[in-house]
């Protein structure tokens, strides 16, 4: 009965991160590491990434690949960031080939399977940081900015730019402050 119990308070986390719970957060929830490991040769859960579990009683999502790239870097601050971050906030035709996460500056990732990840080390505030499907994720305007620096085309810039100030997450003021920023890498007059 125990194990059932272990495994509803583990459910309870995974319903929060689209099916995922990670080993830190099972000892929080006071599951042990040899539990988590009992309940996988069970069938109770997968391990699908150093220290990242998912739990099979929770559907699965479109959005799994995000959480899991979060997730995955074992970092509290972790988020999406960058191209990712426009592409989920959906004002951009970017593309990216790897889903983009930004760490702490100083955060060291030693672990396997993050080759589908970019990972950017960057201290952001706690401002810069907001909620998309429950994944943590770099404001508008801030993955913009880290576009921006990240030299993506120009004319993806623009578009989002264009169409984030069409929605309430980027002010008429942080677009303009942006395009200057934009015109000053792009060296135009």
């Amino acid at each position: 009965m125990e194990a059932r119990t272990q495994l509803e308070r583990l459910r309870e986390v995974a319903i929060d991160q689209h099916g995922f719970v990670t080993a830190a957060q099972a000892a929080e929830e006071g599951v042990p590491f040899t539990e988590l490991a009992k309940m996988k040769a069970r069938g109770r859960l997968a391990h699908v990434a150093h220290g990242v579990y998912r739990v099979p009683q929770v559907a699965e999502t479109q959005y799994d690949d995000y959480q899991l790239a979060v997730l995955w870097t074992g970092a509290p601050e972790a988020c999406l960031s960058h191209e990712t971050a426009l592409e989920v906030w959906g004002v951009s035709d970017i593309n990216p080939d790897r889903i983009h996460v930004a760490v702490a500056q100083q955060r060291r990732l030693r672990r396997a399977g993050g080759e589908r990840y970019a990972i950017h080390r960057v201290n952001l505030a706690e401002s810069d940081v907001t909620w998309w499907e429950g994944i943590p994720t770099a404001t508008l305007p801030v993955s913009i900015g880290q576009c921006i620096t990240a030299g993506v085309p120009t004319y993806l810039i623009r578009q989002a730019l264009e169409r984030g100030t069409r929605t309430s997450r980027l002010s008429e003021a942080g677009a303009r402050e942006l395009h200057t920023a934009l015109e000053d890498r792009d060296g135009a007059v």
